[in-house]
């Protein structure tokens, strides 16, 4: 598998060898600090450029044409039916980040990065990269100041209605960018879910705001004697993945239940499952932990699975996430800390904090 040297551990250890401020710095120069810190800010600045990158590759199709042989950006230009000078251009910005690489003759690789914006690769990001560059991310991005002075998000201001109205009324590409968006995210969480979970003794779960549930399935499809509820919004159950609706594989085991969790879980369950949806404000996270509460018999175990960002491999990631949230929900990622200081005020002591993976973790509980 091709590698490229200007990986990001090796970046953040020592400038390339080019650099001059590296030079001086092996030197003994004190102002090679100073230096580096400069050319490190300036390429932060231009950070919007490296994203449109990687978004301008994905839409093009260029991972996908690229193929496992080296080619040419002319023989990449004439597939894609793109000037080949820009996409030489694109391909050296994005090599720079180690999204493919340049062979000496001229001709590209693939690195581990640039596969994952393939469409058919395993744990493909493809769908996660233009979501994360949607038209209305380049609006938001630069009112951040006005939602740290506010606290609020900036989408009434910008569009005149909020975020989720304005996907599903003004922008309907983009709703469909998020829905695949979500669905690739939540294959790969599912896959590593149903290996997580114990349901020793789990007869019955619930999957509070699942999307598809794809979740549930992973856990009806572990364990053939589980039954399973999938709780969200009715367009979102309506959409619900193949294998929980009529006819599918796994029909006779689900219920599909229309609602808002923030108002009412009309549920009983051996087993809660709260999957990424607690990053509304904590009024809403109040809400929907009480009406677990509320729902449950004593003694029903409530898993709670989310990002931290405090306690993260990828913090960058993590972080940037929590502002984009803050723009378009006025939602946050949660600390270990306030995840589980909004669980015990709802009355849901946390006996535990485990990875489930490296992104995620899982709150254990029980409702006393």
């Amino acid at each position: 598998m091709t590698t490229t040297p200007d990986t990001e551990a090796q970046r953040g250890a020592q400038p390339p060898p080019s650099d001059p401020a590296a030079a001086e710095g092996s030197a003994g120069n004190p102002g090679a600090d100073a230096g580096a810190a400069s050319m490190r800010l300036r390429e932060i600045v231009f950070g919007a450029a490296c994203a449109a990158s990687v978004r301008a590759a994905a839409r093009l199709g260029l991972p996908d044409a690229l193929g496992e042989s080296p080619r040419t950006a002319e023989e990449l230009a004439a597939d894609l039916d793109v000037r080949p000078e820009p996409l030489r251009r694109l391909l050296r910005a994005l090599a720079c980040y180690g999204v493919f690489t340049e062979e000496a003759d001229g001709r590209f690789t693939h690195t581990d990065m640039s596969r994952l914006l393939r469409e058919d690769a395993p744990g493909s990001l493809h769908h996660i990269a233009l979501w994360c560059t949607e038209p209305w991310t380049w609006d938001a991005w630069p009112r951040l100041d006005e939602a740290v002075r506010s606290g609020r998000d900036v989408f009434a201001d910008l569009y005149g209605k909020s975020f989720f109205e304005y996907l599903h009324t003004d922008a309907a590409d983009s709703a469909r960018v998020f829905d695949r968006a979500m669905t690739s995210s939540s294959r790969q969480a599912a896959r590593d879910l149903a290996a997580y979970v114990d349901l020793t003794g789990v007869r019955s779960v619930v999957d509070i705001g699942g999307g598809q549930g794809l979740a549930l399935a992973g856990l009806l499809e572990k364990e053939p004697g589980l039954h399973g509820t999938l709780l969200d919004l009715p367009d979102v159950v309506a959409h619900a993945d193949p294998r929980l609706r009529d006819g599918g594989a796994l029909a006779g085991r689900v219920r599909l239940v229309p609602g808002d969790c923030r108002t009412e879980i009309p549920v009983r369950a051996d087993l809660y499952v709260l999957k990424n949806i607690l990053e509304w404000d904590d009024a809403s996270t109040r809400a929907t932990l009480r009406n677990v509460v509320a729902a449950a018999e004593p003694g029903a175990r409530v898993l709670v699975i989310e990002n931290l960002v405090d306690d993260s491999p990828s913090m960058r990631f993590t972080t940037a996430m929590d502002l984009l949230l803050l723009l378009n929900v006025g939602g946050a990622k949660h600390s270990r800390a306030s995840m589980t200081a909004l669980m015990a005020e709802a009355g849901l002591p946390v006996s535990a904090v485990r990875p489930v993976n490296p992104h995620l973790f899982a709150f254990e509980s029980r409702v006393s």
